[in-house]
């Protein structure tokens, strides 16, 4: 548990073995839905996700995470909140029941998100994390650069195997469908790996 970090929420929920979740802002549609059954997968067996949801794609991850028991913990790149924000995702209910919690590693006084503390909170977001998932890494990106920097520091890190991903897979990035998220599951249903393209599809 880090006593840095300030905290709106279950803060024992830090004790948690975490998976990190991060994506370009710009994605490529395959790898968009890719991602949402992903996160669908993670609700399902109760993986316990932590990711700045900043990116939209990562937003409607987070929307996807909350409609389940299971927690989930996002990070800000400012200071703390005041209010629980009930737009564009309403997370009160999902504070109040214990299943969210909120971080920030940052003063109150810093009151805006810049690219500087995005960049800052991912990369406290990744070594919170025992593993790291980038469901897009764009050419040039700073989730690549952040990427390739974890990559060569050893951070075990899964990508889905696209060409558009190349430059991370090349690195040592993982195949995200090779990933056994048992250790990580903590719903009722047994961790299994992510499913194939032919079972995908139906939870769309």
């Amino acid at each position: 548990m880090n006593p840095a970090l300030a905290t709106q929420g279950d803060r024992a929920i830090l004790d948690r073995p975490m998976v990190a979740l991060f994506c370009s802002t710009k994605c490529p549609g395959k790898l968009i839905l890719d991602a949402y059954d992903l996160a669908k997968h993670f609700r399902e067996i109760g993986v316990t996700v932590i990711s700045g949801f900043h990116s939209p794609m990562e937003e409607e991850c987070l929307r996807i995470l909350l409609r389940s028991p299971h927690p989930v913990i996002w990070c800000l790149g400012r200071g703390m909140i005041k209010r629980i924000p009930s737009k564009p995702v309403d997370c009160r209910a999902a504070v109040a029941e214990g299943r969210l919690l909120i971080v920030s590693p940052f003063k109150d006084n810093v009151r805006h998100v810049t690219a500087k503390t995005a960049m800052a909170r991912n990369r406290i977001v990744a070594d919170l994390a025992t593993a790291v998932v980038v469901a897009h890494a764009a050419p040039g990106s700073k989730i690549e650069a952040l990427s390739l920097e974890l990559l060569a520091a050893g951070k075990r890190l899964y990508t889905f195997d696209h060409p558009v991903n190349a430059a991370i897979l090349d690195h040592g990035a993982k195949d995200v469908s090779r990933f056994d998220f048992a250790r990580f599951a903590s719903g009722t249903k047994k961790g299994r790996r992510v499913p194939s393209e032919s079972t995908r599809g139906s939870a769309r």
